[in-house]
């Protein structure tokens, strides 16, 4: 019954990455056809993030008022009628309409199977996990692809909206294995006490280390958002090599989170996370250093990779430690500002470097990376401080 329910966690977690590239791989077809300028994405990107911070700081109230089963399934079937909606779409308006509720889904079905594993699984689940997100975010941007060769890119959206109907009736047939597989109370929380009362977020935040775990995940994915959007300007205007070129480049990133998260699911039977972490922090200052320095185009490529594999496995060692960090009871509510945190940094550093790059130089991405990374580790550090026993 665990292993069963372990499979649809997976398939939850790579319905989670499939529609996360879409929007991407299909505006350049989009914005044309509804008559916008290219930078409207940007409007659409923000009002799913919007949505998704808003559900991530709910998701404590609602897991324990629901359980995770059926905010996983309601949660999933939300980003479906949304991206059906998209299919269907033909303004510019209604794309952002149906953005809403694809945000609010998205983060909700995040931080309770966020939450889910991390109380329930060992800390190599949590790595394959994220890897299934990865494997998700790459099916995306084919399905759009091989829509366009015959038809248009709501074809493509509708593709994608068959999946994710198809598991959403898979969540939906699996609600009762949630409770057999794992019979406790409320919130699905190993730990019958204290699970009633869902936190607010101030007190949430008053926690002691919540505030620096907050900074801790903003910051790992300001790192990891300003890579994937930078990454590729930098080695064009910076290392002089072509679009093309430097597309290629970039998409190794990709392959390192994902190829990393795959192997440190191995590794994760001879680490513990705060091993993991650490280990993740010091790959990712070496891959800037190859960066930093004017070592070739060849180094620019193997710092990208990396920078890749240094981020694999911060981002699950980070949510499997909060149950052992701040307790059973209080997971869920210290995730779900996690997640909030790091959509926040998601949407509002990549954007800062922006203005970096256009008012100063973007041979400053380095620097920016490695003061985030600085940050990061101060605080991370800092956590696990104030949150020893």
């Amino acid at each position: 019954m665990v292993h069963i329910l372990l499979v649809i966690i997976y398939l939850a977690f790579i319905g989670l990455g499939l529609p996360d590239s879409l929007l991407g791989s299909a505006w350049p077809s989009m914005y044309k056809e509804l008559g916008v300028p290219i930078s409207y994405v940007g409007i659409l990107s923000m009002t799913i993030a919007v949505g998704t911070v808003i559900s991530s700081l709910l998701s404590d109230r609602l897991t324990k008022r629901f359980g995770t089963g059926k905010l996983t399934a309601v949660s999933v079937g939300m980003t479906a009628a949304a991206i059906l909606g998209f299919s269907y779409s033909h303004s510019f308006y209604a794309l952002c309409l149906w953005a809403i509720p694809y945000g609010l889904g998205a983060g909700s079905v995040d931080a309770a199977l966020n939450n889910y594993v991390a109380l329930h699984y060992p800390s190599r689940h949590m790595s394959w996990l994220h890897c299934m997100w990865g494997v998700g975010t790459i099916i995306g941007p084919y399905v759009i692809s091989y829509a366009l060769t015959g038809s248009t890119w709501n074809t493509g959206y509708r593709y994608m909206a068959a999946i994710q109907i198809i598991l959403t009736a898979v969540m939906f047939f699996s609600i009762p294995l949630w409770k057999k597989a794992h019979p406790v109370t409320g919130s699905d929380c190993p730990s019958a006490a204290g699970t009633a009362v869902p936190l607010t977020l101030l007190q949430s935040i008053r926690i002691p280390g919540a505030k620096e775990i907050m900074l801790t995940f903003f910051c790992y994915c300001a790192v990891e958002q300003t890579t994937m959007l930078w990454s590729s300007s930098y080695m064009v205007l910076h290392n002089g090599i072509s679009a093309k070129t430097a597309a290629q480049f970039a998409s190794l990133f990709f392959i390192g989170i994902t190829a990393g998260r795959a192997i440190n699911g191995f590794l994760t039977y001879k680490f513990t996370d705060t091993q993991m972490i650490r280990c993740g922090q010091g790959i990712i200052a070496l891959g800037i250093i190859f960066l930093l320095f004017p070592f070739g185009n060849a180094a620019a490529v193997i710092g990208l990779i990396f920078i890749g594999l240094g981020c694999a496995p911060i981002y699950p060692g980070i949510i499997h430690a909060t149950p052992e960090h701040f307790g059973a009871e209080k997971s869920q509510a210290l995730i779900g500002i996690q997640m909030a945190s790091a959509y926040i940094g998601t949407c509002l550093m990549p954007p800062l470097f922006g203005l970096i790059a256009n008012n100063i130089s973007v041979s400053l991405l380095p620097f920016y990376l490695l003061i985030l990374l600085a940050l990061m580790i101060i605080m991370h550090e800092t956590v696990i401080k104030k949150t020893a026993a």
